[in-house]
């Protein structure tokens, strides 16, 4: 079985989170700062941000701004901080593809990135490797 990779999506700032996406059929690249982040797009050929509202080193939602200055078709998710409205606000004034919480459940994340990438009708791998395993053993 062939699984083709549909995206190459970089991770900016996001701890745990990026786990829950590699059942997916994409390439990941995560790093922490958007130093890193923006060195990336040098090195690789990206096709969607899933970025951190606040970064250590570009704060207030900085690294996302000058992206979409930049770049302002790629899709792209911004990560806030539950309850903080400002951040939700300033992030969908920019016009990011999905604004999430830093709360959203496992889920919810997956399904927001599927919906951007319009991966929403693909299997996961984990699903693809289940309904292999069934039919393998349905054979025996």
């Amino acid at each position: 079985m062939i699984l083709l990779v549909q995206a190459t999506i970089l991770t900016v700032g996001i701890d745990g989170k990026h786990e829950v996406l590699q059942e997916l059929p994409i390439r990941l690249i995560s790093v922490q700062s958007g130093v890193e982040a923006a060195s990336s797009f040098k090195n690789e050929s990206i096709d969607s941000v899933i970025s951190n509202w606040d970064l250590t080193d570009m704060p207030d939602g900085t690294f996302l701004k000058r992206l979409r200055s930049i770049r302002p078709d790629i899709p792209t998710i911004a990560v806030v901080k539950a309850g903080n409205y400002a951040q939700e606000v300033s992030a969908r004034s920019l016009g990011v593809s999905a604004v999430l919480t830093d709360h959203s459940s496992d889920e919810h994340f997956r399904e927001a990135v599927r919906q951007v990438l319009g991966l929403k009708d693909v299997a996961s791998i984990r699903g693809i490797k289940a309904i292999k395993e069934t039919t393998e053993r349905e054979k025996t």
